[in-house]
């Protein structure tokens, strides 16, 4: 059986912080949901009770060191966005300017003063969306500080010793994990996985991670890791973290891409994602066979 990583997505850390979690233990607890949530997406296949994934790498708690917690309740979303620090309202500012319906608010008056642009914004979201950015700015511009930064440099380490260790078959990263995953398979050339699929993956996302991934686009366009044999690239087209769903023209190297119709709710969860038939497909032919020996 061949065995998966995974590699988390945003909003993990509060989450198992205030349940009293260490590191490890997260770890642990991601991993028992991605095999039950994997197992919902196998369903009616030979190897659908199986427990696939043997770990999840664990970042979060590298990011969350770097910036102050943002929360968001309900109407409370606005100003939480503007707790937010200067870089992770830049983020804000330039995601939410390439959603439909929020990027005709953005012009040469909201460039001047941030916290007034990310109010304004802020109150053109609807409440999911608003939500999400709480996650979604900060703890993407927590990684994307700075090339060498220490968050960034830890996360992507714990990613590539998560793979060292388990020397897995496939790698399925969600998400900002994709981002982590990406750059660590790309800094580690000796990592060698069969398949990477990417989930809601933001790798393409212009003034946000594109211009800023390691190693930097070249001519326009990014690359496959060069230990990975295959990648599949996975979106819903209205995720609003994968922005753009679709992966192949930004870089080399996607040899398939899916979209997908998730819920309407749910528009961004691991959950979600990894009990897509899409994802079971891609999987199949190397569940169904033994581990390689490395």
């Amino acid at each position: 059986m061949a065995a998966i990583v995974g590699v988390h997505g945003i909003g993990k850390y509060r989450y198992y912080r205030d349940a009293g979690y260490s590191a490890v233990k997260a770890a642990e607890a991601l991993r028992a949901k991605w095999n039950r949530y994997l197992r919902a997406g196998l369903a009616g296949s030979p190897h659908a009770e199986d427990d696939h994934i043997v770990e999840v790498a664990y970042y979060a708690h590298h990011l969350a060191a770097r910036r102050p917690e943002v929360r968001a309740a309900h109407r409370a979303e606005a100003r939480a966005a503007t707790a937010m620090d200067a870089e992770a309202q830049r983020v804000f500012v330039e995601w939410a300017s390439q959603l439909d319906g929020i990027k005709d608010a953005v012009g040469e008056s909201l460039t001047g003063a941030l916290r007034w642009a990310v109010e304004r914004l802020m109150e053109r979201l609807d409440g999911r969306a608003a939500a999400f950015a709480t996650l979604f700015c900060p703890e993407v511009a927590a990684y994307l500080e700075s090339p060498n930064g220490a968050a960034r440099t830890a996360a992507r380490r714990a990613v590539a010793d998560t793979l060292r260790r388990n020397q897995p078959c496939v790698v399925i990263a969600h998400s900002l994990g994709s981002v982590v995953a990406y750059e660590a398979l790309h800094a580690e050339p000796d990592l060698r996985v069969d398949l990477l699929v990417t989930l809601g993956s933001p790798l393409g996302m212009r003034n946000v991670v594109f211009e800023r991934l390691l190693p930097a686009p070249l001519d326009g366009r990014g690359r496959r890791p060069p230990g990975v044999a295959r990648w599949v690239n996975i979106a819903d087209a209205h995720d609003i973290a994968a922005i753009p769903p679709s992966l192949a023209a930004d870089f080399i190297g996607v040899d398939q891409e899916s979209l997908v119709d998730l819920d309407w709710i749910d528009f961004h969860t691991a959950e979600k994602y990894l009990g897509t038939k899409e994802l079971a497909s891609c999987l199949s032919p190397y569940l169904a066979k033994p581990a390689p020996v490395r």
